[in-house]
Parts: C-alpha cells; structure tokens; sequence
C-alpha cells in the first residue's frame, strides 16, 4: 500500500464512519482490510481502493464495518449500569410518574449486550416499573452486528463476560453451545442502522442516552457536532452517560459532568444547541461505530 493510498482510505473513512485515523496506523487498515480484499477476490488493497473508487456500493459497506470496532460485553465497566440502577432509573420514576414512559436510546448498540444489559437492570426492578411503557432504541453502523443483536444469540464465551451468573440462568435459554435471551428481552429492544455522522433526529427525544466508547474514535470538531446535536435529542431532565475514557469537558457547554458519578451528565439547556451554527469544516452528516 503506497502512501497515496493510505491517505485516501484515511479520508475515506472519516467521510463515511467518522474514524478518525493517525499517520501511523497503516498496519491496522492493512490487517482489517487485506483479508476483506481477499475475500472479495482482489488482489490487495491497492485493487480494493481502486474498486472504492469507483464508487462500488458494497465494498463501501463492507470496508467500513471491517474498519469499525465492535468490542463489547454484558454491564461493560459495570460502573453505568450501577449508575443507570441507583440515579438514573429512580430519578426518572419521579420525574415521569404522570406519564409513566422512559425512552433509551443505546448509540453504539453493537451485538446487543449493552441495550440487553439494560433491559435486565429494568426487569430486576420489578413493581417500581409495573405498567410503564419502556422503549430501548439501539442502533449501529453495522448491519451486520444488529443481525446478530436482533437474534440474542451468544456463545459461551460472550455470556460468561460480565453476565451474574443468575442472570444468565433466569432471562437465557441454552441451546446446544449457545444461549438465547428471552423473547421478553427481544422484544424490548429496537434495533435500527445509523450512522452518527448522519440526522438523527428522526429519533426523537430520549430520557437517556447511552453513547459509550463510541466518541473516543473521533477527531474533536466531530464531537463537538455530535454533542450538540445530541443535545437535541435528550428531555431537559434526562441523562447522558458517557464511556470512561470520554468527556464533555472542554468540549461543549451543552452537558454538565455530575459529581461523582463518573461518566454521568445532564444536559444545560438541550435546545441551546439548536440555533448554533455547525462548526466551519464539519460536515453535517455525523458514526455509530459499533459499541464498544
């Protein structure tokens, strides 16, 4: 691969993932992409930049589901679900008594664990949710990974990571070598396909947003975007819960960190970001890159 073609898969993906790529990362796009071109029946990557050039569709597809990482498992950090358990959800039971509904959305849905994790925090609480209307809308980049999210189809492996032991005997059925969440679970999730780089308003609002491990991917302007425009999307008391390694600090105003609720924000004022302008050099398409 010659520094040419580096370069124009480094823009190529920040257009259409928001993957943000250094100069030195030649040998990941090489290790992802050389088995793709294989598979594809191309001779190596030069073949397949060729072919994105000329603006084959599905090698587009493939190229960046290859590129994005989609590392996740059931209560990843464990800290957000505590989080979600002991402030958000009692806080939302107040503050929605009347109309006794919460909306989730999980930007960075991935196979599922995270949204499913979700779903068993809610089921655990039992009668204190008795007759809400819970949605939980996941979503992704990849079709790919909401196929197998949309299954709950998980192997040994990927339920003993971060899955009580209890919880997989109560809301899973085993088969053979793999285990199934409950059609209950199933149906309390919405898998839908976006792109963060793209509108999502279309969405709606929400009470809470997961948008964990998803934003560490992207260059700063781009964060800026997405943050305020997911600003848009949340409900003036709601929540937005971050992965560790990210922050609003120094980013935006749109959401304030709480004390000591690491990785936990609340919007300032949500609708503020509505009549700012986008900022010079982002493109008004915005990644979900898989979860992360």
């Amino acid at each position: 691969m010659t520094p040419t073609e580096y370069e124009y898969l480094r823009k190529f993906l920040k257009d259409n993932s928001g993957l943000d790529l250094s100069a030195d990362k030649q040998y990941l796009i090489e290790s992802r992409l050389l088995p793709l071109a294989r598979k594809a029946g191309l001779s190596g990557i030069p073949e397949l930049v060729q072919k994105l050039q000329s603006g084959s569709r599905a090698l587009i597809t493939d190229v960046v589901e290859a590129m994005t990482t989609n590392e996740t498992f059931f209560f990843r950090d464990k800290v957000p679900f505590d989080h979600f358990r002991d402030t958000i959800v009692p806080e939302i039971i107040k503050a929605r008594a009347g109309r006794r509904s919460v909306r989730i959305w999980c930007a960075a849905g991935s196979t599922g664990q995270e949204p499913y994790s979700l779903a068993m925090c809610l089921k655990e609480m039992g009668a204190a949710l008795t007759g809400w209307r819970v949605e939980i809308i996941a979503t992704d980049l990849s079709q790919e990974v909401l196929e197998k999210a949309k299954a709950g189809i998980y192997s040994q492996f990927e339920v003993q990571r971060g899955l009580p032991i209890q919880m997989l005997v109560k809301y899973f059925k085993q088969t053979g070598e793999t285990w199934q969440i409950n059609p209950e679970l199933r149906a309390m999730i919405q898998h839908r396909q976006l792109n963060l780089l793209h509108d999502f308003a279309q969405l709606g609002t929400f009470d809470v947003i997961f948008c964990r491990n998803v934003l560490i991917y992207f260059d700063q302007e781009t964060k800026i975007n997405i943050f305020n425009r997911l600003a848009r999307q949340i409900e003036p008391d709601g929540f937005l819960v971050l992965g560790a390694a990210e922050t609003v600090v120094g980013l935006t105003d749109t959401f304030r960190p709480i004390p000591d609720r690491r990785g936990l924000y609340k919007p300032n004022d949500p609708r503020a970001a509505a009549a700012k302008p986008a900022l010079a050099g982002v493109a008004p398409r915005m990644a979900v890159m898989a979860g992360r």
